[in-house]
């Protein structure tokens, strides 16, 4: 089993998360998306499968259940 590529820790679990994803530079949040997650850091990780089912979410090939608006920051150093 591959370890984190953050950490290092090499265990990981299988949770369902909520995580946006950018697609040509909007973002959509889907909740309730399979993951592996590092128990030491958090780390989430995602399928091909996975991904490629956000994707086709997000090209518009299902309806929205809701729509929200966030606050965006640019990050000052």
């Amino acid at each position: 089993m591959p370890v984190c590529p953050v950490c290092n820790g090499p265990e990981k679990r299988e949770e369902l998360v909520d995580e946006a994803f950018q697609f040509d530079g909007r973002y959509v949040l889907v909740g309730g998306t399979p993951a592996v997650v590092c128990v030491r850091c958090g780390e989430q990780g995602f399928s091909r499968e996975t991904v490629e089912k956000v994707r086709t979410l997000a090209h518009g090939e299902s309806k929205a259940s809701k729509n929200a608006s966030m606050q965006v920051f640019g990050f000052v150093s």
